[in-house]
């Protein structure tokens, strides 16, 4: 009995940090760019604003539109909402930890794209559908390159669970592998596309999500337009939670052992900000890509996921 009601007061936890601080992320990598582009940035708590104003806003709904047209902001939202929920952050045996596998996840991301290509159709309105069909090309390559890395998990883990992949990567000893370099390489490209990080040719400047941005940003307005952005925020949590939990995992409490609860909160907002300065610097340092590269830029992510799969292979051939 405690030992659920530990569980459960860890995924109480784990939820609403990670809805509370997503806008907060989302504020400081984008004060942190500025930061280092030498101006001045807006506040870091500017998110909260920016979802404040949409919500007070009317809801404007084009004439072309279906029924279904506030389904899909609706969609895309409770797709990440469920990945974020599912993701570990800061511990390992929540409530949530049985359904945390990692095709799952996979698949909320992809139902989450889904759902963001059938919105930018809606209308019927030619910048949209040209989003929807750039969406499903980099949707084939991230997606791909995400279940090829399935397979090294797999092998060195033993397991598909994000919270045995978790364990396994940090009571064994491992070590500094080429295939577990690989692996991470892969999934960082494929994070930074999917969350719209990648600095492209966009002529206002600005780094939007590539689904709000592409697809969705003219037809939606208000609260749909507030659900696209906060799970734009969730999205960007999630990857940076995954990429913790699978290559980062050393730190993480134990639901179990309750002192272990503020260090493992303490070296979970570190990795955070961590990889929140490591991507300000990447966007600051890369020159602007042509948005036509980005799936060579995938296709690297797939060879290398393909790579670290087929190098665990052959170890684990030789091992055995």
């Amino acid at each position: 009995m405690l030992s659920f009601a530990l569980a459960f007061i860890a995924t109480v936890l784990h939820i609403a940090l990670c809805f509370m601080g997503a806008p907060l992320l989302m504020g400081l990598v984008n004060k942190l760019r500025a930061w280092l582009l030498g101006r001045r940035g807006p506040p870091v708590l500017q998110p909260y604003r920016h979802l404040a104003k949409l919500l007070r806003k009317s809801t404007l709904v084009p004439d072309t539109a279906t029924e279904l047209f506030a389904f899909w902001p609706l969609g895309a939202f409770l797709a990440l909402a469920v990945a974020t929920m599912l993701i570990p952050g800061f511990a390992t045996g929540m409530l949530t930890a049985p359904a945390g596998d990692y095709v799952t996840i996979v698949g909320l991301f992809a139902l989450a794209r889904a759902a963001a290509m059938l919105g930018g159709l809606e209308t019927g309105f030619s910048f949209g559908g040209a989003g929807a069909a750039r969406e499903a090309l980099f949707g084939i390559f991230a997606e791909g390159a995400l279940l090829v890395l399935l397979l090294a998990f797999a092998l060195l883990a033993q397991s598909t669970s994000l919270d045995g992949i978790a364990t396994a990567f940090r009571t064994a000893h491992i070590g500094i592998s080429v295939s577990l370099g690989f692996a991470l390489a892969a999934m960082l490209t494929v994070a930074l596309t999917e969350t719209g990080r990648i600095p492209t040719d966009n002529p206002s400047g600005h780094l939007e999500l590539a689904m709000v941005h592409e697809a969705m940003g003219l037809e939606y307005s208000g609260r749909l337009l507030a659900l696209l952005e906060f799970a734009g925020m969730l999205r960007l949590l999630a990857w940076m939670n995954l990429i913790g939990t699978i290559f980062l995992p050393f730190g993480m409490a134990r639901v179990a052992e309750i002192f272990s609860w503020p260090g493992g909160l303490a070296l979970w907002v570190g990795k955070l900000l961590v990889m929140a300065v490591a991507l300000s610097v990447f966007e600051v340092s890369r020159a602007k890509m042509r948005v036509f590269r980005v799936p060579e830029f995938l296709g690297a992510a797939l060879l290398l996921g393909m790579l670290a799969s087929v190098f665990l292979f052959v170890a684990a051939r030789i091992g055995a």
